[in-house]
């Protein structure tokens, strides 16, 4: 049977938030992962010493770790350590503000006490004014308390029965609790490095670098580069790059991995998996041997050959699932190429199976992949993916999940889990691309991080700030203390998190604040040379509004006729929502079979439409063993419908995981798209009840699909006189 290598790879990042001018971090992000995501991923780890993968760490993620062993703090640690009897009114405005920031759902309901605190707060109905008045002393110390521990990792509480306890409490923490909770968590964090470096000691997993603080190097190089995969795109004012400046980033990458584990990275993960080929020769000068991006920078460099069908299936695996060098003015790289499908079932689908059949149907594919490139002398399945953020949606954090993957994948015969380095050691690629295309892991093109008109300002505004460094170096007015400190500044701002934020691509509650902190580094270079800054840096170049609903809402009751067929005008006045992705911080390459989900009313039912990417659903849903529809309001209600491929499949209603309907009540058709329709009674709504529910396929134990991919769809059940009430409105 053909063995398949897992090259695994995690890549743990944050931007670098601290405003060393200032003395200020604004931001917990560091601190809060570090407990959870950073430690805990090596804790499992080590649990199994057979599993080997590969963790990529940024260094200024690590710079940052060290600064909190060291003492450094952040607005919501110092905010925590306040006596919660003696907080001014800003502070407890802060804290009932930022203090809930967590996946609601698997980090704060289910903990009785936060989830108490939360209802409590009720956010999106009061502001943190009007909400104040019902916190009691105990309820802020609480608050305190919880926003800290359920960003510890589970491991964290079976090896320490001490911070069990703790947690297990549950309420009414006293400032002595609450203060040793903030320093054991220091302690936590000083175990970071020390971890990793035990685990890379003993072999079991190679540790790799990106560039210092997180640029885009090909748009450090030049920025035309962008039009590469772009060819129309509109570029900042100055389009030419910062070679020396992409030539520090890299070079402070390596001296930071050397100084914090004892030998220099081989690998690297280039930010964002952004490649062209005029960087080889700089990372093969600085000892990198290897670097890994996505299968679409493959796919573009071999001209299509390699790519994906309608149906996700792969076009030449064989050419996907190996090693490739790259070759550039006698400098040479190994590379490889992360299957993004296999990445995004981690980062966006597994969450919602049990993690035991999430693993195995991981494990399965991997099978298939190895049936499929059986001709091929070693094969090699690459998956990459953020190491901190996706876990946070699952309901245990990822522990049943990752812990039945490494076992099972170090006990699978058909499985070897390798480092990428140690694959490329015992099968050095034998073929090179041509030429690596420019692009990086989303969408092969850099439109995240350049052409929107914010983007371009952000560019602008960084070039103009960096030539007033330039000429200030040139007067010799100032030491080089100073001046270094200037450039890190500048450094810090070309990283690609504060681009993220900018444009139309990603948005969060924080833009405001990226943009804030961007242009407050672009500030400092001017404040370190004792300058006034423009007044353009005090202008915000975020346009970003309030976040928009994810689905509008029906505007009449729907005249349809469950038939399976496509009708434009029986739901042209239903609410309509586009499959998407709804996380800021990670991006979904890969799309599942729901393309978009219509809902509606008749005046006695709900009436929900399901249209399918890359054919019809009676072909589509033939992936899948149920369609289900699960309601948060009214809770503990579903519809599932059996077979949903089939012309007049079998829906029936639960209640509290016991059938209440006989199959007939919900009425459901099968064609071009999946209608369905029930009767509101049957469900115990009556008007003006909310209506609060998701969409979902599911395929044995396996979530494959749901919309929306986080949250939920609302609306209310209609008044007999709804039309006419819209309409006088």
């Amino acid at each position: 049977m053909p063995t398949v290598s897992l090259a695994l790879m995690w890549h743990q990042h944050q931007p670098y938030y601290p405003d060393d001018v200032a003395g200020e971090n604004p931001m917990p992000w560091v601190r809060l992962h570090g407990t959870k995501d950073y430690l805990g991923m090596a804790l499992h780890l080590e649990e199994v010493p057979e599993f080997r993968c590969t963790i990529n760490l940024v260094p200024s993620l690590l710079v940052q770790v060290e600064a909190y062993v060291q003492g450094a703090t952040d607005k919501h640690l110092r905010v925590s350590r306040l006596p919660a009897d003696g907080m001014d009114h800003d502070d407890a405005l802060y804290l009932l503000d930022n203090f809930f920031m967590a996946h609601a759902d698997a980090m704060i309901r289910p903990h009785p006490r936060y989830n108490e605190l939360y209802h409590q707060r009720g956010l999106g109905v009061d502001s943190a004014e009007q909400a104040l008045p019902r916190f009691r002393e105990r309820d802020l110390r609480d608050l305190q308390v919880w926003s800290n521990l359920s960003w510890m990792h589970p491991i964290l509480f079976e090896k320490d029965p001490e911070l069990a306890e703790f947690k297990a409490k549950g309420r009414r923490y006293t400032e002595d609790d609450k203060q040793w909770l903030l320093d054991k968590q220091r302690e936590l964090l000083a175990q970071i490095i020390p971890l990793h470096r035990k685990l890379a000691d003993r072999g079991q997993v190679e540790l790799t670098t990106t560039p210092f603080y997180h640029p885009i190097i090909p748009l450090l190089f030049d920025k035309r580069l962008a039009r590469e995969a772009m060819p129309d795109v509109n570029l900042p004012g100055y389009r030419d790059g910062y070679l020396d400046d992409a030539e520090v980033h890299v070079k402070r990458a390596v001296e930071s991995h050397q100084k914090h584990f004892g030998e220099r990275p081989r690998g690297m993960w280039p930010s964002e998996g952004s490649v062209c080929q005029a960087m080889i020769p700089l990372l093969e000068r600085h000892g990198i041997e290897w670097i890994a991006t996505d299968e679409e920078i493959l796919g573009a460099s071999t001209h299509g050959k390699v790519g994906r069908d309608s149906r996700g299936h792969v076009r030449h695996p064989e050419l996907l699932y190996r090693a490739w060098k790259v070759a550039e003015q006698g400098s040479e790289l190994g590379i490889v190429f992360r299957d993004h499908s296999m990445s995004d079932q981690v980062g966006f689908h597994y969450q919602r199976s049990p993690g035991p059949a999430a693993a195995s149907d991981f494990l399965g594919k991997l099978h298939a992949i190895g049936d499929a490139c059986r001709q091929n002398p070693a094969t090699l399945v690459p998956v990459i993916l953020d190491g901190e953020n996706c876990w946070e949606y699952y309901p245990d954090g990822g522990v049943s999940f990752l812990r039945s993957l490494y076992q099972s994948a170090a006990r699978d015969s058909r499985v070897k889990p390798v480092t990428v380095g140690e694959f490329l050691r015992a099968h050095p690629p034998a073929d090179s691309l041509p030429r690596l295309f420019s692009g990086s892991w989303i969408s092969h093109n850099f439109a995240i991080w350049i052409g929107h008109p914010e983007d371009n300002r952000a560019w602008d505004a960084l070039h103009a700030t960096r030539e007033f460094l330039v000429r200030e170096v040139e007067t010799g007015r100032h030491g080089s203390e100073i001046l270094a400190r200037a450039w890190d500044e500048i450094y810090i701002a070309e990283g690609s998190d504060w681009f993220w934020w900018y444009g139309d691509d990603h948005s969060s509650a924080l833009d405001a604040l990226f943009d804030h902190l961007f242009r407050k580094h672009l500030r400092n270079v001017y404040t370190l040379l004792a300058q006034d800054p423009p007044g353009s840096l005090f202008t915000p170049i975020s346009q970003a509004v309030s976040h928009r609903p994810i689905h509008d809402q029906p505007t009449s009751f729907l005249n349809v006729k469950v038939d399976g067929r496509s009708s434009y005008f029986e739901w042209i006045n239903a609410a309509r929502y586009l499959c998407g992705n709804e996380r800021g911080t990670m991006a979904l390459v890969t799309r599942g079979p729901l393309h978009t989900i219509w809902f509606g009313f008749s005046a006695d039912r709900l009436l929900i439409r399901v249209d399918t990417d890359g054919g019809p659903a009676s072909e589509r849903l033939a992936e899948v063993s149920q369609l289900r529809v699960g309601f948060v309001d009214p809770a503990e209600w579903e519809i599932v419908v059996e077979n949903p491929s089939l012309p007049r499949p079998t829906a029936r209603i639960n209640h509290a995981g016991q059938p209440s309907s006989n199959g007939t009540t919900v009425e459901a058709a099968t064609g071009k798209i999946l209608e369905l329709a029930v009767p509101f009674g049957r469900l115990g709504l009556r008007a003006d009840d909310p209506i609060r529910f998701y969409v979902e396929l599911i395929e044995g134990e396996s979530s494959l699909d749901r919309a929306p991919r986080e949250g939920i769809f609302e609306l209310s059940v209609p008044t007999p006189d709804f039309e006419r009430i819209l309409w006088q409105v």
